[in-house]
C-alpha cells in the first residue's frame, strides 16, 4: 500500500488498487503552471484510493478537475470526467515503492527552458 499527503498534512490518501496505465510526467501548459514544472502521476481506480481531508477541486477545463490543498497548495490529484481513473502525485507519496517514470506526455506543450534527458517513451499528447 502506498501512503501519500500534501505539505501541510491536511489531506492524506492511501492507494490500496492496482496501478493503472504508466506512471508519467505531464509537460502540459495546466500541469506546468499549477505544479512549476512538469507534473509527475501514477492512476488507479477510484475504488482503489482513499482520500481524507478538504480536497479543493478546479475545473480546469471542459474535459477534467484538478484536486489540491487549500491551505498548502500542494497539487495532488487529476480526474478526467470521462474517464474511470483518479491520477495522484508522484512527489506526494510518503515512499514511491519502487514507481518509475515510464513516459513523458504531452510533449508538444514542454517549456523551452529545459529538456527532456533520459531515453522514455515521448507523446506529443
Amino acid at each position: 500500500m502506498l501512503k501519500g499527503s500534501c505539505l501541510c498534512g491536511d489531506i492524506t490518501f492511501e492507494i490500496t488498487g492496482n496501478l493503472q496505465s504508466q506512471a508519467s510526467a505531464c509537460h502540459c501548459n495546466q500541469c506546468r503552471k499549477q505544479s512549476g514544472h512538469h507534473w509527475a502521476s501514477h492512476n488507479v481506480a477510484p475504488a482503489g484510493i482513499n482520500i481524507q481531508g478538504p480536497v479543493s477541486w478546479y475545473e480546469a477545463s471542459s474535459l477534467a478537475k484538478r484536486g489540491f490543498c487549500a491551505r498548502c497548495g500542494s497539487f495532488l490529484f487529476w480526474k478526467a470526467h470521462d474517464e474511470d481513473q483518479i491520477s495522484f502525485a508522484l512527489g506526494a507519496l510518503d515512499d514511491e515503492g519502487g514507481i518509475k517514470l515510464e513516459r513523458h506526455i504531452f510533449v508538444a506543450d514542454k517549456g523551452d527552458y529545459y529538456d527532456i534527458a533520459d531515453d522514455l517513451p515521448q507523446k506529443d499528447n
